[in-house]
């Protein structure tokens, strides 16, 4: 038995002047609690309680060991309510690292509710592509599409983004509009690389019924959201993308999507954020709250 149980057995012990009457409140066995209390008083190394036939009460030393046990206690019960409450209604500072689109198109729009629910936490929200060390930045949260490959943060899928494959009306007039997958070779897209510089995304395709991947080369590369769109609006080629973020484009005739009869698989977005036993109160409402976003704009199923 923990020291806590065990001081909270005693106190019983004390008020009720019965071990059987203790042990019912706390739901325990009453030889357990005749032999926590024996343990408690040989590691005290003095007699605690004075037992007859007829009723418990504590010795003097016992009734000063009970006195400091009821303050103590009463110490933790307030302690834990400061938690509890923290729990219902975190405070503190909140750093998030997330992508621009995200952020101005989902995130944004909507972070007032967030505010109002939470008017204690501070959010400090960065944006970027590049790959962040959540622990040496001081990060308490990344969104981040694609597979997750660092093992080492817990990752809670947010939604599967539906993509397409499009270019702009001037690049389709350019070099023809691709019928069919094996075409790709012939022709060029905005080459998009991770932060590090070492990674590559192909165009990645379903056809019959398995994902193929096609490297297509292209004179551009870049590396954020926005001037990989910016680029194929001017004409810089292909590009694979969440379609959200092109929707209105795509409305407009600004950029036309090819090779729909070849869907793009779906991409994955997740919070992340480094493993703990406890999780923060402020990372946990906020990804709580993130997720219902996402499941609103990208329903599954």
């Amino acid at each position: 038995m923990d020291r806590f149980t065990a001081l909270q057995l005693f106190t019983r012990i004390v008020e009720l002047g019965s071990f059987s009457r203790a042990a019912d409140q706390l739901d325990m066995p009453r030889a357990t609690a005749t032999y926590a209390i024996k343990a408690l008083e040989s590691r005290l190394g003095v007699r605690l309680l004075e037992r007859s036939t007829r009723a418990v009460r504590p010795t003097l030393d016992g009734q000063a060991f009970h006195e400091r046990c009821v303050q103590i206690l009463s110490e933790l019960e307030d302690a834990e309510g400061s938690l509890r409450q923290i729990a219902v209604n975190p405070r503190g500072v909140l750093r998030v690292d997330m992508n621009g689109t995200h952020a101005t198109r989902i995130v944004l729009p909507r972070i007032d509710e967030f505010r109002s629910r939470y008017p204690n936490i501070e959010v400090v929200l960065s944006c970027g592509d590049r790959l962040v060390d959540l622990v040496r930045e001081g990060v308490d949260c990344v969104i981040r599409a694609g597979e997750p490959r660092d093992s080492s943060l817990v990752a809670r899928r947010l939604a599967v983004m539906p993509q397409v494959l499009c270019a702009s009306p001037e690049y389709l007039a350019f070099f023809g509009t691709p019928r069919h997958p094996g075409e790709l070779e012939a022709h060029q897209a905005v080459c998009f690389f991770s932060s590090t510089g070492n990674i590559q995304y192909p165009i990645e395709l379903e056809v019959e019924s398995e994902s193929r991947k096609y490297d297509v080369g292209g004179w551009l590369s870049v590396n954020d959201a926005e001037s990989y769109v910016a680029a194929a609006l001017r004409g810089g080629g292909l590009i694979q993308l969440p379609r959200f973020h092109v929707e209105e484009y795509l409305q407009e005739g600004r950029l036309v999507e090819v090779l729909a009869d070849f869907p793009s698989p779906g991409l994955v977005l997740s919070a992340m954020y480094p493993y703990r036993r406890q999780l923060s109160p402020r990372v946990r409402v906020f990804v709580d709250w993130i997720s219902r976003l996402y499941e609103q704009k990208f329903p599954q199923g």
